[in-house]
């Protein structure tokens, strides 16, 4: 099985958790992995954290210029024409962390998967497509545009799911996480959406609202 590049982190021997988290454009997997600490899991929690490398493409609203993505953004307001395509892609990437777990032991209740901007549209395709529900799904600062793609909710309603975003985030309007939780309401989930005062980025207060909600998923 051909993985991605990723960084792994163990926050203990053995672990029966798994998170995968995905960065957003233009960044790779160190840029969540010094979360972890930050986090304050229970030292009786053993989970792997895997942080995969998105691959290098030509991004057009950055003038073709190649750097790392999950998928092309072609236009300005990310939400008129998103690369499917590519999206979907990088989900069946991802997907192959998420079986290696299961071939490591796991089951599909405890991996969780994870997802910033870009990272949290491919966190979204995944979790959702999945023919067994998983652990759980975090998205933030981000937003759903295969949603309308997924024709069979039945096996996920009940995922727990925790939707964040800023309030001033002029990279992916918080109308966008808005549609994202008005979609999963609308077809028998509740996630629980939370907003946060700063622009496309992470704060001390959702770090710790982050490690909470672990907290709770991971019983």
């Amino acid at each position: 099985m051909q993985l991605l590049s990723a960084i792994e982190q163990e926050t203990s021997p053995d672990p029966n958790y798994c998170v995968i988290w995905l960065h957003g454009l233009g960044a790779d997997g160190n840029d969540f992995a010094p979360i972890v600490p930050h986090l304050k899991l229970p030292e009786n929690l053993a989970v792997r954290f895997i942080f995969p490398h998105a691959p290098e493409m030509p991004v057009t609203v950055n003038g073709g210029m190649v750097m790392p993505a999950w998928y092309d953004i072609i236009e300005m307001e990310i939400d008129r024409r998103v690369d499917i395509e590519g999206l979907i892609s990088s989900a069946a990437m991802i997907d192959k962390f998420v079986d290696r777990e299961l071939e490591r032991g796991l089951d599909e209740k405890n991996i969780i998967i994870a997802g910033f901007s870009q990272g949290g549209a491919v966190a979204y395709h995944l979790a959702l497509n999945r023919p067994v529900r998983l652990g759980g799904l975090l998205a933030m600062s981000s937003y759903c545009p295969t949603c309308s793609m997924i024709h069979d909710h039945t096996p996920h309603v009940g995922l727990p799911i925790e939707i964040h975003h800023g309030l001033y985030d002029p990279v992916v309007p918080e109308r966008l996480g808005r549609e994202a939780r008005g979609f999963m309401e609308e077809h028998g989930y509740a996630p629980v959406y939370r907003t946060y005062p700063m622009e496309h980025n992470v704060c001390a207060e959702q770090i710790e609202d982050i490690g909470a909600w672990f907290r709770v998923v991971m019983v």
